[in-house]
């Protein structure tokens, strides 16, 4: 009986050990948050807004990268690869939680002002990405699956009207087209999109 005992004890150790080492192994990815006075789009240099157009990832090795736009975010991603990405995120539209880019629901139109002009708004899910294009009239429902071959084009008529940096007023409505535009020489760099 005091060997069966021990056997159990032992197993029961081993067990826990494992759990332990798997849970220390096991990398828990956050986004984090958005501090407008400091953080930077990693591609186009410009102020990441604390807004619905706002995205990040986290490298394996954690390295967190902001941007102002989805769009921003694929040209890092075209430019530096996904294997070495651990976590990426997106914003709700609506309500500007964050989702795992892989859980997200998009809505593309080439009409749709956002900061950069690709057009791209992304939503926790399907039924609130279908309510927007019946309120709006315009997009298409897209998965992050379906990003993967989209064209990425810039719309140069919205460029043209968000102002000198390419950026919008980050508004969800004209109630608030003055709300989140960026100061007069806040940033005197140009974007290069």
């Amino acid at each position: 009986m005091n060997k069966s005992l021990n056997r159990r004890w032992t197993l029961v150790m081993v067990l826990m050990f494992g759990m332990v080492l798997l849970t220390a192994c096991g990398t828990k990815y956050a986004a984090l948050p958005i501090n407008e006075d400091v953080d930077i789009c990693a591609i186009c240099k410009m102020q990441v807004k604390d807004d619905a157009y706002a995205t990040q990832l986290t490298t394996k090795d954690g390295q967190n990268y902001k941007f102002d736009d989805i769009g921003c975010m694929n040209q890092w991603k075209t430019e530096n690869g996904t294997d070495n990405i651990g976590m990426d995120y997106v914003r709700d539209y609506n309500d500007k939680e964050w989702i795992e880019y892989s859980k997200a629901t998009y809505v593309y139109d080439a009409s749709l002002r956002t900061p950069m002009a690709y057009g791209i708004l992304n939503f926790k899910d399907k039924p609130s990405a279908e309510a927007f294009i019946a309120e709006q009239g315009v997009g298409t429902i897209m998965t992050a699956e379906d990003l993967a071959s989209h064209d990425w084009k810039q719309n140069t008529e919205n460029m043209d009207m968000m102002g000198e940096h390419g950026h919008d007023a980050h508004g969800h409505g004209e109630e608030e087209a003055n709300e989140g535009t960026h100061q007069e020489g806040e940033m005197e760099e140009e974007s290069g999109h």
